[in-house]
C-alpha cells in the first residue's frame, strides 16, 4: 500500500495514513479526516500538528471552522532536498567526529584460564616483531605451564616474534633466563624490591597492550598508541637502569 512507502520516507503509519486521506479529499475537517484514514480522532489532533511542523499539511479557516488540507506532494520531495542539503553540509564535521571516535583505545575485558590464554594468543598475530613483557612470578607459578611452553613458546619462535623481558631475580626466574637463547628471548632480572609489579604487561603490535593478572585469572587487552608508546618508554629506562 502507498502508505507503507511513505513510511519508508520518515512518516510514521498514522501519519501516511492522514496525508494520503487528506490528499483524496482535498479539504476536510476533523471529523471527516478521522474517518477517512481509519486514525481515532483524539489521535488526528497530534498527526496534523505533526505534519504541519513537517510542511506537508496546512489549514484555513472557513467561516467558523477549521479545515485541512495537504500541501502539493512535491513538498515531500523538496523535504528530502533539504534534508540531503543538511547532511552534504554536516558531514565532514561528523567525519571529524568518528574519526576521533576511531583514535579512542579500544579496550577488550578478558576471564579465565582461557581468557588469558586468547590474549598470548593475539600477540602472535604480529610475526616478525618484538614484543616487551614485564613478567611477574605468578606468570611462571600460577598459569597452564604446558600452554606457554608446548604451544605459546613454538607458535612465537615460529613466527620469529623476539621477547624482551623484564623479570624478578628469583631462582625459577633464574632458570627462565637461562633458556633465552632457544626461546628468542633477552631476559633482563631485576631484585624484587625494585619489581614491585604484580601482573604480566606485554607490549605488542605496535599499539597494543596486553594485562594480565593470573591469581585473578583476568586481562585486558588495549589497542592505544599513545598508551604504547609510554609504557614503551618507562619499559626502555626499566631495560637501560642498572640492576
Amino acid at each position: 500500500m502507498l502508505f507503507k512507502e511513505l513510511e519508508k520516507l520518515g512518516l510514521n503509519e498514522k501519519e501516511a495514513k492522514v496525508y494520503l486521506a487528506l490528499l483524496e479529499l482535498g479539504e476536510a475537517n476533523i471529523q471527516q479526516i478521522s474517518k477517512k484514514s481509519g486514525v481515532k480522532r483524539t489521535t488526528v489532533y497530534d498527526i496534523i500538528e505533526s505534519l504541519k511542523n513537517i510542511g506537508l499539511l496546512n489549514s484555513l479557516v472557513k467561516g467558523k471552522k477549521t479545515v485541512y488540507f495537504a500541501e502539493n506532494p512535491e513538498r515531500i520531495e523538496e523535504k528530502l532536498e533539504e534534508k540531503k542539503n543538511v547532511i552534504t553540509k554536516i558531514l565532514p564535521e561528523l567525519l571529524a567526529v568518528a574519526n576521533l571516535m576511531d583514535k579512542k583505545p579500544k579496550i577488550k575485558y578478558f576471564e579465565g584460564t582461557e581468557g588469558i590464554k586468547n590474549i598470548y594468543r593475539d600477540t602472535l598475530d604480529y610475526p616478525n616483531q618484538e614484543l616487551l613483557a614485564w613478567v611477574p612470578a605468578e606468570a611462571i607459578t600460577d598459569f597452564d605451564e604446558n600452554f606457554l611452553n608446548e604451544y605459546y613458546l613454538a607458535k612465537r619462535i615460529e613466527k620469529k616474534i623476539w621477547v624482551r623481558a623484564i623479570a624478578p631475580n628469583k631462582e625459577y626466574m633464574q632458570k627462565y633466563k637461562g633458556m633465552d637463547e632457544k626461546s628468542l628471548r633477552r631476559t633482563k632480572l631485576i631484585p624484587m624490591e625494585k619489581f614491585p609489579i604484580e601482573v604480566e604487561i606485554n607490549l605488542y603490535g605496535k599499539n597494543k597492550i596486553g594485562i594480565m593478572s593470573f591469581s585473578e585469572k583476568i586481562g585486558l587487552i588495549i589497542e592505544s598508541k599513545k598508551i604504547y608508546n609510554t609504557l614503551k618508554s618507562i619499559f626502555e629506562m626499566n631495560w637501560g637502569s642498572e640492576s
